[in-house]
């Protein structure tokens, strides 16, 4: 098993389908796919690609750490009690464990995730 483990931006397997949970949906109808790629630590860590259609859901992380480099779209996402800030495509971002707000895909989104926790 290699130690080294290179993140496939477009990969061609099947990806796993989901949408958001009724009670975090906003607006809109976004869909998500998701093609892990990489876990560690039983799962406490893992890595891969995430894409998600236009739509506006709740976010909350709990305990859970996550970096974000974005491959492509455009995202709004506002903290609670913080002004609305846009990344997009070449922006990377942290979500610190306890963040509380709202994410909203403007247009169809690819990132590069990594999750903690």
């Amino acid at each position: 098993m290699s130690l080294l483990v290179a993140i496939d931006h477009n990969p061609t397997t099947e990806p796993v389908l989901g949408r958001p949970a009724p009670e975090k949906l906003i607006a809109g109808d976004p869909h998500f796919k998701t093609w892990a790629q990489d876990e560690a630590n039983d799962g406490d860590i893992c890595s891969g690609v995430w894409e998600a259609t236009p739509g506006e859901t709740r976010s909350a992380k709990g305990s859970t750490f996550e970096f974000c480099q974005i491959l492509s779209g455009v995202v709004e996402l506002t903290e609670e009690g913080a002004a609305p800030r846009v990344f997009r495509a070449g922006d990377s971002l942290i979500l610190k464990p306890g963040f509380k707000g709202i994410w909203k895909t403007i247009e169809t989104v690819r990132k590069v995730y990594v999750t903690v926790g």
